[in-house]
Order: structure tokens, then C-alpha cells, then sequence
């Protein structure tokens, strides 16, 4: 069965703004590109591990919001970008473009949506996906044919693939229970507080023992009491708390019918000429790590990869049978 790799290239960027910033890394004519430098070094790793068939990179779109429009506090405690991050964050589509690479920034919409999508188009056509990003959003999406692999504080070594057996055991719900989940604990990073005293150890339990909020609900306070507590019980059941999780639950929920370009036209290899002038351009030079990407050969010793990694991969769940990494390929754990 082929592999699609889609990255949230927002969450991946901003990640690896961070993480190269103190490298300063800057073209000959000083713009700022050591995060442009670390998202493709993020996706060249994840293609030399997965090996996908196909990669596709979302971005969110940078003028207009839906979810704002719907409702106006949405994401917007959060303090201006930094001018060296917008600067890269606008550049990066283009020169993913240029690089060859399937790249969807959506009209109003999110990359969050772009792997929604992405993923529903990968399983129509058969094929598995993996979902690489930052956030835990993405978690909602997963099923038989998607996991997400989750880049964590620490860079690729403390990456996470995480399929529909794991999840479980991360966060005690299942993948069909992490929209409730989260509308309950809410999300502060977006604005989207939750139901006051759920938390994640409260709303796990509380799935656990009545599968979905509307059967809580239906349950009535005694039996969410038992379950539950009765201080959290009794905020579940206050007046307000239905209006909270509806708009949560609203405002959290991917779009998984936007158009993703056929697949056909995200297909590896890309051309390793392409790919390294347009790097080159931008003063980006990784050489032999875009393998995986281009068609080469995996480097005969790790000392032959500028930029090694790390500890060997464990692969989880159904991708486990799949491909077994390479000598010199980092692993997945």
C-alpha cells in the first residue's frame, strides 16, 4: 500500500524557527533562512525513515481565517510573529514550489485542514498517510490507514509516531473520542478554553466511562458524578457548558473536503537538480540528506550525512511490517 507523508508546515517552520535561531543562518543578501534550512532537513529525516511514495506540505493561509470570521477571539491573544519568522513563514510555499514539492496553502483554511484532507484523499485512493506535525490536533485524525508523527520539544529525537493502537495508551481516549477530548479540556494556545475542572486526566476519564459527551449528558449528573466527581460533574452539567463544547468542538474540527492536488503530482522521486537550485538560491545547501526525496541511495556511513541522526527507529502498529529502516537511517521511537 503506497504512503503519503503530508507536514503541517506552519507548526513544523515555527519548530524549527526556534530550534535554529540561534544559528542566525542568513542568505548572501541577509534574509533570514535557518527555519527554511530546518523544515527541509525535518523533511528529507521523515522521507529517509518512512520512505513515503509521495509527500505533500500544507501551510495556513496568511490572509483571511474562517474559524476567526466564526469567531473573532480565535487565536487572538497571540502576539505578533517575529519579523524574521512572518519572512520565512511567507517564503516557505514558494520556494517548496520551486524546490518540487506539493504545497496547498487553502483560502481561509488551515494546514491543520490540509492534512485533514489530505488524509481523506489517501485513504479513498488506498493508500496510508502519516501526518507529520507539532500539534496534538491532528490526533482526532487519526484510523487504520493514518498516524501522525509528532516533532516534540528536543527535534527529531524526541519524535513520536503514534497510530490508533498508541493513542490509547498517550492519552486514554481513541482516536474517534480526541475531538471530545479535546473540546472538554479545551485548547488555550488557539483561545478555546474548555469546561471549567476538565482537564485531560478528568475528560479521559469521563470518555472512558460514558464514550461520548452526549451520553454523559444523557446519563445525568449522578452517573457523571460517580464517574467523574461531583465538582466536575456539576460544571458539565451547568448552564453554559453545552455552548462551550459546541463551539469547541466547531471550531476544532478539520476540514476534510478541501482539494488536495491528485497525488499522482506529489510523487517521489523529485528531481535532486530542481530541488538543490532552488536551495541554492536561497543560500540552503543540505546535500546527500535529500536522498530520500531525490531517488539516491542512502549515505554508506552515518558520518556521510551532514546532518546525522540519531537513535534507530521504532515503528509502531501497522507501519511496523511495512519497511525496516536502512543501516545509517535514524529510527522512529
Amino acid at each position: 500500500m503506497p504512503l503519503l507523508l503530508v507536514l503541517d508546515g506552519n507548526s513544523l517552520l515555527h519548530r524549527a524557527y526556534h530550534a535554529g535561531a540561534g544559528d542566525g543562518w542568513v542568505d548572501d543578501d541577509g534574509n533570514p533562512i535557518w527555519a527554511l534550512r530546518g523544515f527541509f532537513g525535518y523533511m528529507a529525516r521523515a522521507a529517509a525513515h518512512l520512505r513515503p511514495d509521495a509527500v505533500v506540505v500544507g501551510f495556513d493561509c496568511p490572509d483571511e481565517s474562517a474559524r476567526r470570521t466564526d469567531y473573532p477571539a480565535y487565536k487572538a491573544h497571540r502576539p505578533d510573529k517575529a519579523e524574521d519568522l512572518t519572512a520565512q513563514l511567507l517564503a516557505a510555499p514558494a520556494l517548496l514550489r520551486d524546490a518540487g514539492v506539493c504545497t496547498v496553502v487553502p483560502r481561509a483554511y488551515e494546514a491543520d485542514d490540509v492534512l485533514a484532507s489530505a488524509a481523506a484523499t489517501a485513504r479513498a485512493g488506498g493508500w496510508q498517510s502519516v501526518l507529520m506535525t507539532s500539534d496534538r490536533d491532528a490526533f482526532a485524525l487519526i484510523d487504520d490507514a493514518t498516524s501522525v508523527l509528532r516533532v516534540r520539544n528536543g527535534g527529531f529525537d524526541e519524535a513520536v509516531l503514534v497510530d490508533a493502537a498508541a493513542l490509547p495508551s498517550l492519552y486514554g481516549v481513541h482516536p474517534w473520542q480526541y475531538r471530545d477530548f479535546a473540546a472538554l479540556r479545551g485548547d488555550p494556545s488557539d483561545n478555546l478554553h474548555g469546561v471549567r475542572r476538565f482537564g485531560a486526566a478528568t475528560a479521559a476519564k469521563l470518555l472512558a466511562a460514558f464514550g461520548t459527551i452526549e451520553a454523559a449528558w444523557d446519563a445525568g449528573v449522578t452517573l457523571v458524578r460517580d464517574a467523574v466527581g461531583a465538582h466536575a460533574a456539576t460544571s458539565l452539567t451547568a448552564p453554559g457548558a453545552r455552548e462551550i463544547v459546541e463551539r469547541n468542538r466547531r471550531l476544532m474540527s478539520m476540514r476534510h473536503d478541501l482539494e488536495i492536488p491528485d497525488l499522482a503530482t506529489a510523487r517521489l522521486p523529485l528531481s535532486r537538480f530542481v530541488m538543490r537550485q532552488a536551495l541554492r538560491a536561497r543560500g540552503i545547501n543540505l546535500g546527500p540528506s535529500l536522498w530520500a526525496l531525490t531517488g539516491g541511495a542512502p549515505p554508506a556511513e552515518p558520518e556521510a550525512d551532514p546532518a546525522p541522526e540519531f537513535r534507530p527507529w521504532v515503528f509502531r502498529g501497522s507501519l511496523t511490517a511495512r519497511r525496516e529502516p536502512t543501516p545509517g537511517q535514524m529510527a522512529l521511537f
